[in-house]
């Protein structure tokens, strides 16, 4: 198994992802801490409402705050900035007040609710606020050396752990919304202290087993009628993991229970549990999975509905959703080098994730359409806020994802330009990164060690990528040896040595499976990782009069001022002529067709600029 390098191991510099987390920093996590005072979210940690003030806490806003702090710690362990340092001390010692004697700490069931503790974890967020509470906690010891938050939540997690298990007295409950899982997992990494991977193991295990805890709760609710099937699939507690076959319910909850089952899988070297997830994985990426990474068609489960089943102007597709898919798959990568998780944690990275905050750093989609009218725009925020602080910390800790080792291995997933120092057997070695990715194909890796030393360096090759091309100090390197999509270099190596890769992205046709109604003869433009659409304010005519023929050049340019710098695909196209129709609906002939030029934008930059409609799937022009 293989580590990911921690995200403050790495210094990125890179003219795409530079800009994101410098924006992040000067005005995201701000605005972000704003939001979170003005809505009363933070303020709620002080524990004085009383019944029949407004606004009344939430039984998810513990996990707002939480998430908005884990972001910032990740923002201030790279780029230190003394007034969110201050901001995040202030958070925490807050958190820390409203812990109770037993260790409890949640506020809506401490100030609005303390009658109905651990009453209803069906629908309500007890463990999900745990949970990201935890994640913040270690991010915060991670960041700042400090114990308080972190001995604090490992008070939280013992009185979990007194509640919740299989032994005699112990509720056999888990969360409707799972996340607990995966931060159990984290709190397990800082502390060395096994108990907590038990706790997540008994966590993941116990979904779907019988008879189903939600419906033993219900019943002590004083509830006659047990939860429907689908509310079950909604919960990742229709069957045990083990026993899953297909990924169904909600999106994110999926997401967030697979990661902690694959972070399971990972430590305790479990190829059934992997194997399970494995397929799992597939049968999400080839029949439930959009273009752009987006995951989660339907909007009234925010989840899955049926194989083939992808709506583009309806799509669901949560930006929390995509996220989790990249926590899914990161984890996925750690027990085995392919490139399948590396490409879907790209593809979702770079189009489904960051579509999801704009450029300025302030406005947010929740829900990412693959097509638009016009009428669908980020806003400033959320009743319901996960999207927000989800991408924040996604991006602030973007290093955590584009390196990982082992004791003989430095790993390279993702080509970001950045510093990174990485501990082998006891030797650092710091690799230097060079490249302009996504807009150029060319990567240049230069090694810094003090002496020479003997290590694999292991680079991915993308499955977008036809033809890469490897030199080790200008000598070529067979990149057909590459096995599951990562080529290992294995040398003495020494200071200065120089990797260059070229990893050719052509603009390229894409074309959904016959099955997927919605995209029948319609085609998807690509250029390496990117994934482009069409916006009204750069096209002639509305998105469904627009043909692409199949045999028309697809031209790349680089456009410096346009969406913080871009590079665009525009080509030669058709559309409909309503010219001759005089006020008539339906006529014996067919349309004319009109010449026309078209220009596609990266999808994660869409409404950015003026409104308009938007669509990633055209129509083709087929003879």
């Amino acid at each position: 198994m293989n580590n990911p390098l921690p995200f403050n191991k790495v210094r990125i510099d890179d003219q795409f992802w530079g800009p994101r987390i410098n924006m992040n920093a000067k005005h995201t996590v701000r605005s972000q801490h704003e939001q979170l005072v003005h809505t009363g979210r933070l303020p709620a940690f002080g524990l004085d409402w009383k019944p029949g003030t407004e606004p009344v806490p939430h039984t998810f806003w513990d996990s707002d705050v939480a998430k908005w702090v884990e972001g910032a710690c990740y923002t201030t362990s790279v780029t230190p900035d003394a007034e969110i340092e201050a901001m995040v001390d202030e958070a925490v010692n807050l958190i820390v007040s409203a812990q109770q004697p037993d260790g409890y700490l949640n506020v809506f069931y401490t100030v609005v609710e303390p009658e109905n503790r651990w009453t209803n974890l069906r629908d309500c967020h007890e463990l999900y606020c745990a949970g990201h509470l935890i994640e913040a906690a270690v991010a915060h010891f991670r960041a700042t050396g400090k114990r308080d938050f972190l001995d604090a939540m490992c008070r939280y997690a013992d009185y979990i752990d007194s509640v919740f298990g299989t032994e005699p007295g112990k509720k056999r409950g888990y969360c409707g919304h799972p996340e607990l899982e995966l931060a159990l997992v984290k709190l397990y990494e800082a502390t060395d202290n096994e108990r907590y991977l038990r706790m997540s193991e008994y966590f993941v295990e116990e979904h779907g087993q019988q008879p189903y805890y939600f419906d033993v709760e219900a019943i002590a609710r004083g509830e006659e009628i047990p939860c429907a099937p689908s509310r079950y699939d909604y919960a990742q507690a229709n069957v045990p993991v083990r026993e899953q076959t297909i990924v169904a319910g909600h999106a994110v909850r999926a997401m967030y229970f697979y990661s902690g089952a694959a972070d399971i899988a990972g430590i305790r070297q479990d190829s059934g549990l992997y194997a399970v997830l494995s397929r799992l994985l597939n049968q999400l990426v080839t029949k439930r999975m959009y273009v752009t990474g987006g995951i989660g068609s339907s909007a009234s489960n925010e989840g899955f509905t049926t194989d083939y089943d992808l709506p583009n102007q309806t799509a669901y597709a949560e930006t929390c959703a995509a996220i989790g898919l990249i926590f899914w798959c990161q984890r996925m990568l750690r027990y085995d080098l392919d490139t399948q998780y590396a490409d879907v944690m790209e593809r979702a990275l770079f189009n489904g994730a960051i579509s999801g905050i704009s450029l300025s750093g302030d406005k947010y989609f929740y829900e990412n359409p693959l097509e638009s009218n016009g009428k669908h725009h980020r806003v400033d925020w959320f009743g319901c806020a996960c999207c927000p602080s989800n991408v924040m910390r996604l991006i602030a800790s973007l290093g955590g994802y584009v390196y990982s080792h082992t004791d003989t291995d430095a790993i390279v997933h993702l080509y970001v330009q950045s510093e990174a120092e990485i501990e082998l057997g006891g030797t650092t070695i710091r690799l230097r990164q060079e490249t302009s990715f996504p807009w150029e194909d060319s990567v240049a890796l230069t090694v810094r060690c003090d002496q020479p030393a003997h290590f694999g360096l292991t680079l991915r090759i993308p499955g977008w990528c036809d033809d890469a091309a490897i030199k080790v100090n200008g000598n070529a390197i067979d990149a057909a040896v590459a096995r599951k999509g990562y080529i290992r270099i294995e040398r003495e190596w020494r200071n200065g040595d120089l990797v260059e890769m070229t990893l050719p992205m052509r603009a390229k046709r894409v074309y959904a499976h016959p099955e997927v109604s919605q995209d029948t003869g319609k085609v998807a433009l690509q250029r390496g990782p990117i994934v482009y659409c069409l916006e009204e304010t750069d096209n002639p005519t509305q998105r469904h009069r627009i043909l692409l023929p199949d045999d028309t050049i697809l031209a790349s340019s680089y456009e410096e001022h346009l969406l913080g710098g871009v590079v665009t695909i525009k080509a030669d196209a058709l559309c409909t002529d309503d010219t001759g129709w005089d006020g008539t609906l339906y006529r014996n002939a067919p349309p004319s067709l009109n010449q026309c030029r078209i220009k596609a934008v990266p999808y994660y930059a869409w409404d950015n600029r003026a409104p308009g409609w938007m669509c990633v799937w055209v129509n083709r022009a087929c003879e």
